[in-house]
């Protein structure tokens, strides 16, 4: 049995995630119709991620044998007014994401829930990937967005970006 503060912490991520996934997809939309496909399928990339992290912790729950609680995912509600304001959003979203994981881990820490500690070992590798990818796209953006081939190339770099499941094995 996970301590229930965990176990609650654990549950409200799920939302998160899911929520995460909702707002790149609103992201890629963007994109798409900007005529920026390659940001717009890095975005939807993104989404899969986060998606499948949402996975990640449901199974985690139902593998303990926890109750799984599953709320609504709430509408995006970031103003999208230019690319730029999108980049920085996905940055200042990947540092929000990371306080969450850092909350659920110090949880778990303060009652030695070591199971659980190392289940989020992962999630803390992969958010600082995720914050210096998001901080690496508006650099790039800062460097060749305002020139269009440069940022034609750097949509068509976007948009060879592929799906690969994540390794984490529960």
């Amino acid at each position: 049995m996970l301590n229930s503060k965990v176990v609650q912490l654990l549950n409200e991520q799920i939302n998160k995630e899911f929520y995460s996934a909702y707002l790149y997809l609103d992201f890629s939309n963007y994109f798409y119709d900007k005529e920026l496909n390659g940001f717009g399928n890095w975005y939807r990339i993104q989404a899969q991620e986060e998606r499948d992290h949402a996975m990640l912790f449901l199974q985690y729950l139902q593998n303990n044998g926890e109750k799984v609680t599953l709320d609504a995912i709430a509408k995006p509600a970031v103003e999208l007014t230019d690319s730029m304001t999108v980049l920085r959003e996905g940055l200042k979203h990947e540092i929000y994401v990371t306080g969450l994981i850092h909350t659920i881990y110090d949880a778990a820490y303060s009652v030695k829930d070591f199971r659980t500690m190392q289940f989020l070992d992962w999630f803390v590798k992969e958010q600082c990937e995720e914050e210096n990818n998001a901080d690496s796209l508006i650099k790039k953006f800062e460097l060749y967005g305002s020139d269009p081939r440069s940022l034609y190339m750097l949509d068509s770099e976007m948009a060879a970006r592929v799906y690969a499941a994540p390794s984490l094995v529960l």
